[in-house]
């Protein structure tokens, strides 16, 4: 893991080019766009699934996951990212061109470790230095979503290919907030301050500006306090 961490950031990020395979990729993509409409959240400006369960302070009501993901999620938990527990916890969610998400941490309901692969188009991660700790407190991955403050810089961004896995621990996850611009091109240069662009293809630091497709992105973690269903609700 030592070769994937981000040494031009906080601690601690690891960044994994090429995580899964095109054909993975593609068999994901497919699974999601072919799921169930009442497993999409209509948000305002995106769509997102949760699978697994629905994450919730007094308690997780713990679903078994999909074939089709259970790969992923395996191959995620061979890294023991989360203190000898398996992911038990997908968040899917559909970028289009122009769309992102505001400024937020992931929050006390998960083990302090978010993992993320890419499907689809690149993006560009931004990481912000909270101004108060109401800032700090603000979850945005199961509501609405709002532009971040265009005149802020952000601390650190990481470009975030398809096919990559992205791991956020320690400070960057209990200290920092994140957020992806709305916006439907990307400036990819070394003076971003793109912390992983020397782990990334050269492809995208040539091309300077790269514009965004529909992105999906697999967010895997792990939910320490789940519950099972009673039996009366099973009958």
């Amino acid at each position: 893991m030592e070769k994937y961490r981000v040494e031009g950031a906080p601690p601690t990020i690891h960044y994994i080019p090429d995580f899964i395979t095109e054909f993975e990729e593609q068999s994901l993509m497919k699974q999601i766009q072919n799921a169930p409409k009442p497993k999409w959240t209509q948000l305002s400006r995106r769509r997102l699934q949760n699978w697994g369960g629905l994450p919730h302070p007094k308690g997780m009501i713990a679903e078994s996951l999909p074939e089709w993901l259970t790969k992923s999620v395996d191959k995620v938990a061979q890294l023991e990212l989360f203190g000898g527990n398996k992911p038990n916890h997908v968040l899917i969610n559909e970028y289009l061109p122009g769309q992102g998400i505001m400024a937020h941490t992931d929050g006390p309901l998960f083990y302090p470790t978010v993992t993320t692969i890419t499907c689809g188009s690149h993006t560009l991660l931004d990481f912000f230095t909270p101004r108060t700790d109401d800032e700090l407190d603000v979850r945005s991955d199961q509501t609405e979503n709002k532009s971040c403050d265009s005149a802020r810089e952000p601390v650190v961004s990481l470009l975030l290919e398809p096919r990559s896995l992205v791991i956020v621990q320690d400070e960057m996850y209990n200290k920092m907030l994140h957020s992806i611009a709305e916006r439907g091109f990307d400036e990819i240069s070394s003076d971003k301050k793109i912390a992983n662009l020397h782990l990334c293809s050269e492809t995208y630091a040539q091309k300077g500006s790269c514009e965004r497709g529909t992105r999906y992105s697999l967010t895997i973690r792990h939910v320490p306090k789940t519950k099972k269903l009673p039996a009366w609700f099973k009958v």
